[in-house]
């Protein structure tokens, strides 16, 4: 039965190509040369400072500690199209346990910059380490280098003031079907 099908299938494809190839384009007989040309003029539009929505999911979302609490999970307009809310994923493992809160657009901060590293934890993926010895112990600074994103179409992050814990005990954000 599933032969069938797939012999049907590319059988009906085949006749759909056979008649798209046979169609020849029409063959104008005006012998007549145009009065004036005309010129297409393309606009184009730069739109600098400005970023792309669709960049802005997955955006990771730090507070004033450095921390990172969450990420962008979807961006919510009015009718008139001006952002009012983001909605923000807290927690879970690959979208598995995901915590998703509402918040107000207006308070979230948005930063060009890379993160500046300060911690002892993991490190950011582009960083440059000086380590200085002294005695019997060594010093080791760690900075992380930022690119330029003047050039990109999304901010680097988002700074919100509230710890992870407090976004969790934030009441959960469900879509409404």
């Amino acid at each position: 039965m599933l032969m069938k099908s797939i012999a049907v299938g590319l059988a009906g494809t085949a006749l759909l190509a056979t008649v798209a190839f046979a169609q020849n384009p029409t063959a104008t007989t005006d012998k007549a040369a145009p009065a004036a040309t005309t010129t297409t003029t393309t606009t184009t539009t730069t739109a600098s400072g400005e970023w792309r929505a669709s960049k802005m999911s997955g955006l990771k979302i730090y507070n004033d500690a450095n921390e990172n609490i969450g990420s962008i999970n979807d961006l919510l307009m009015d009718k008139s199209g001006n952002i009012k809310i983001a909605v923000i994923g807290v927690g879970g493992f690959l979208g598995m346990g995901e915590h998703l809160v509402a918040v107000p657009y207006e308070k979230l901060k948005f930063v060009n910059e890379a993160v500046a590293y300060t911690g002892t934890g993991a490190k950011p993926a582009a960083t440059t380490t000086t380590g200085v010895a002294t005695g019997t112990e060594k010093t080791t600074t760690t900075t992380a280098t930022t690119a330029s994103s003047t050039s990109k179409w999304y901010p680097d992050h988002a700074v919100f003031n509230a710890s992870k814990d407090e976004l969790k005990n934030m009441p959960e954000f469900k879509y409404s079907e």
